[in-house]
């Protein structure tokens, strides 16, 4: 997968880090020392981040071997990188690129675990990452076989409760006039009850997303449609994780909406040095 941060992105994560130099290993160590720096897996996992990792040597000369590559998944001891420099660069370069990895791949793997669940229904991650994550929280998603629910605002359409509330015309009315305005835009209408999502199901909706529907309550709105011939893709979306995305598609689930990967534990990388001869 490609690089998705920008070089200056990834500078100001190494100035971040090391703004004045590393104290410790300029007291201790002699920084023009040749040495080798290896990371890998110390636990299975889909892995990511390691193509920004591979571009902050880079932009350093530090001339990097790729071993792995995002959206591989890894068994425990794989190796992900190797870089050989100074003292003073690689330590300084350590910490912040092990960080990156750890987390992105954390991402990764838990999306990667619940595709795995939700298998053959798609899953999808909202746009509620850590702010400033954006563009790695997308890699990260996509490493692990995900898609994007919306990446912001200003190309899907998605009618929430709160824009209803000030509108006068009737559910028909409204979906009309988006098709009309918006053609190429599927027309998705957010539900949080039953009879909501009857209403819009008739009205036309080509998507409801049901929001913090049990699995029960997405089973009655799909025997509902189909006993209506509606051909609306039902969206299970608030609280689906991995425990119960399998419940979520046996009850006729089209389409899994989550936001559970962005909270997931970072995965563990090992980062080894050796002295260079």
């Amino acid at each position: 997968m490609q690089c998705v941060l920008t070089d200056e992105q990834l500078l100001q994560l190494l100035r971040d880090d090391v703004p004045y130099g590393d104290l410790t290993s300029d007291l201790l160590l002699d920084g023009q020392q040749r040495i080798r720096i290896v990371y890998s897996a110390r636990e299975a996992m889909t892995l990511c981040g390691i193509e920004e990792v591979a571009r902050l040597y880079s932009l350093k000369g530090i001339y990097v071997q790729l071993k792995s590559s995002s959206g591989q998944q890894l068994a425990a001891g794989t190796e992900l990188l190797t870089a050989s420099g100074t003292a003073a660069e690689l330590f300084a370069l350590w910490k912040v690129t092990q960080i990156l990895l750890e987390w992105a791949s954390g991402i990764a793997t838990a999306t990667r675990q619940l595709v795995d669940a939700a298998t053959p229904v798609p899953v999808v991650c909202t746009r509620k990452q850590v702010p400033g994550t954006k563009a790695l929280s997308v890699k990260a998603v996509r490493a692990g076989g995900g898609a994007i629910h919306r990446l912001g605002l200003s190309e899907t359409l998605l009618l929430f409760a709160e824009h209803r509330q000030f509108l006068s015309l009737p559910p028909a009315a409204i979906l009309e006039q988006l098709q009309r305005q918006a053609p190429e835009q599927r027309r998705v209408v957010e539900v949080h009850n039953l009879e909501d999502a009857k209403v819009w199901a008739q009205a036309g909706a080509e998507v409801l997303q049901m929001d913090k529907f049990t699995p029960a309550m997405v089973q009655a709105c799909t025997e509902f449609c189909a006993s209506q011939q509606l051909p609306v893709v039902l969206a299970a979306a608030g609280g689906v994780t991995q425990e119960n995305a399998r419940e979520y598609v046996a009850a006729g689930a089209k389409l899994l909406v989550t936001s559970a990967p962005y909270h997931a534990k970072p995965k563990d990388v090992q980062v080894r040095f050796y002295p260079l001869q």
